[in-house]
């Protein structure tokens, strides 16, 4: 039998285990019911990679996580392990060849969405596995209390009935100790083996800023610390606004989100991992393959939906050990804008049950059919057609999507094609009729070497942004373009593709999830709460409030978050006649605004900002025409 560390040695090119690893290693081995509670970063997959490999036999692993499974299996395949994954839109052909595989076909890994436990010849073909471990990825999806409940889930537990003598291991990176005890008794643990990190990271500062110019505010945390950062935004326009305008600073940044294709979001990833580009500016969609151990900085320009999100996020950053900061940026608006986006469109059990009937009006499917068809989706287009508000039909969605009645894959798919039919000389002659077009065309010819040869997909977010003009823009100039007979054209956009898991049957259908909605809904409001009550506490250390959420007992304060950062200010505060002095010391050379006084003098804003008021009121000094700072006999 190989040793776990000869196998972590030979495959993976280590001489040692990260803390906790082993001890979890060793406590599957010995077929014990095994729990790790490790933060991001700490090696989970490991965990249950290196005992399946000790043993013979296949591992199952569940995971709700299309693009991790498909990584995983990516780098198990280089490695030369026999690894699988089944996705969603294959045919049933190929999955009933696939699971034969797994049977016959010496595979060491089996990856799949709960989803597919609920398909009977997929339950039928796990009973013939020779499986030695069912391995639970983001074990969190388990629990009704957790942040991201799917209850298709619950299913898991077959697996156990299937395989009574198979231990289990479940992993995930977040879940407080109510979480951790519901996950133990959904999954029939039996005397676990429960291994749980500290979620304490000295080297990490959680900041929070209250700021009305967070634009500023970034270009100044990035100065000060010119390593590499993520900047995490709200929506997919917001990402290409702020990569933009940190290029025209001189910041070097590119931009991620779920409507990029693969090829995109490969090139942006690996430009960030190489430092050609200092700052990736992402959705949330920005979570594989970014163990970039010395990222200084993490940024959340909006607030997080939850705790549990924003802890994994931060923890993207100081990987290497070195002093690294995670920080909030927090407007006046912010807590009104995060209620508005997640509790305001929050969908009621009756508005479900009306998306779910559109939506199978929208793809046609006939009442009893439609399971484990995949459709492309084309999400505006869907709300424009029924009159839907898009908050509330992408919250309903998405609550379709973990009660797993569908799969949403929020992926661009390139389907809008075109060739250029005229040679150069007509095409420049056409452009020299319609200047306008230029731009446009230059922008495709520039992005894609074979469009004059062959019909091309094009992904019309990337060329519109490029050429400086809607997608609606791009669509109507590409309708002339094909009228005029200068490309042959086949339109279509689609920003995501749907599922049905499960045949159609309308209100019964949406009826068996009503209370786990209505729940959710419940749950959903409590952790918007816990973000505003986060950010709104400037009295207890960042680091203890975090820690004390994830059931850590008796944690101590950090120093360096910036609730302590401020408390040694306030200790260490100075003379208020210095600050008095050295403001109209530099107000005597000329008008100065108040962030020019903040970064000339070595005080804090808050402390700048209340002397100048003093000093106003006093009428020591005055503003000028242009909101700037002088002396009042100036």
């Amino acid at each position: 039998m190989d040793q776990p560390i000869n196998i972590l040695e030979t495959y993976w090119g280590f001489t040692s285990f990260r803390p906790l690893q082993e001890e979890i290693i060793q406590a599957v081995l010995e077929n014990e019911d095994t729990f790790a509670l490790l933060p991001t970063g700490g090696g989970k997959s490991l965990c249950f990679q290196i005992p399946a490999l000790v043993r013979g036999g296949i591992c199952i692993v569940v995971s709700p996580l299309v693009a991790l499974m498909k990584n995983q299996v990516q780098g198990l395949t280089e490695k030369g392990i026999k690894a699988m994954a089944l996705t969603s839109g294959i045919s049933y052909e190929e999955l009933d060849t696939k699971l034969d595989n797994c049977i016959y076909g010496n595979y060491k890994f089996l990856y799949l969405s709960p989803e597919r436990l609920q398909q009977e010849i997929v339950q039928e073909r796990i009973r013939q596995m020779p499986v030695n471990l069912i391995a639970v990825d983001e074990a969190h999806c388990i629990s009704q209390w957790g942040h991201d409940f799917r209850p298709a889930y619950r299913n898991i537990a077959k697996l156990r009935e299937y395989h009574p003598q198979v231990n289990c291991i479940a992993l995930t990176a977040s879940a407080t100790p109510v979480v951790v005890k519901d996950i133990v008794s959904e999954l029939d643990f039996i005397s676990p083996k429960i291994f749980q990190q500290s979620f304490s990271r000295d080297n990490l500062a959680y900041m929070t800023f209250d700021t009305e110019d967070k634009r500023y505010e970034i270009l100044r945390i990035l100065k000060k610390n010119p390593e590499p950062s993520i900047i995490y935004a709200r929506n997919r326009k917001l990402t290409i606004e702020l990569s933009s305008y940190l290029n025209n600073n001189g910041i070097t940044a590119d931009y991620f989100h779920g409507g990029l294709s693969n090829t995109e979001k490969t090139t942006a990833l690996e430009n960030w991992l190489n430092e050609s580009n200092r700052v990736m500016v992402a959705t949330n969609a920005f979570g594989m393959g970014i163990d970039k151990p010395n990222v200084k900085t993490v940024i959340h320009f909006n607030l997080p939906d939850s705790l549990e999100s924003y802890f994994q996020e931060a923890g993207r950053a100081g990987r290497n050990g070195q002093k690294a900061f995670a920080v909030i940026l927090k407007g006046k608006q912010d807590d009104l804008h995060l209620k508005n986006q997640f509790l305001s469109a929050l969908p009621t059990v009756s508005f479900i049950k009306t998306v779910y009937r559109k939506l199978c009006s929208y793809f046609q499917i006939p009442y009893g059919e439609g399971q484990q068809i995949t459709h492309n989706f084309n999400f505006n287009l869907f709300c424009k057609t029924y009159g839907f508000e898009s908050p509330m039909t992408y919250n309903a969605l998405q609550a379709l999507d973990r009660s797993s009645i569908i799969s949403l894959t929020q992926q661009y798919k390139n389907q809008t094609q075109l060739q250029f039919i005229v040679a150069n000389d007509p095409l420049f002659a056409y452009l020299d009729t319609y200047p306008e077009l230029g731009l446009l065309v230059k922008s495709i010819l520039r992005t894609y070497g074979g469009v004059f040869e062959h019909e091309t997909p094009i992904n019309t977010l990337r060329i519109s942004e490029k050429a400086g003009i809607t997608e609606d823009q791009l669509e109507d100039s590409l309708r002339k373009l094909e009228k005029d007979e200068i490309i042959s054209l086949k339109l279509s956009r689609t920003d995501a593709q749907i599922t049905f898991i499960e045949p159609r049957e309308d209100d019964k259908t949406i009826n068996r999830i009503a209370q786990t909605i209505e729940q959710q809904n419940q749950l959903r409001t409590k952790q918007i709460q816990t973000v505003l009550d986060y950010v709104g506490n400037q009295t207890t250390c960042k680091s203890v409030q975090l820690l004390t959420y994830f059931g850590e007992t008796k944690p101590t304060d950090c120093g360096i978050c910036s609730v302590c950062v401020q408390k040694k200010r306030t200790t260490q505060q100075p003379d208020a006649k210095l600050v008095r002095h050295a403001i109209i010391t530099q107000l005597e050379t000329r008008p100065l605004s108040s962030r020019e006084l903040t970064e000339i003098l070595p005080y804090n804003k808050h402390l700048i900002q209340e002397t100048l008021h003093i000093l106003l009121e006093h009428q020591i000094i005055g503003i000028t025409k242009t909101n700037t700072y002088k002396l009042a006999h100036l």
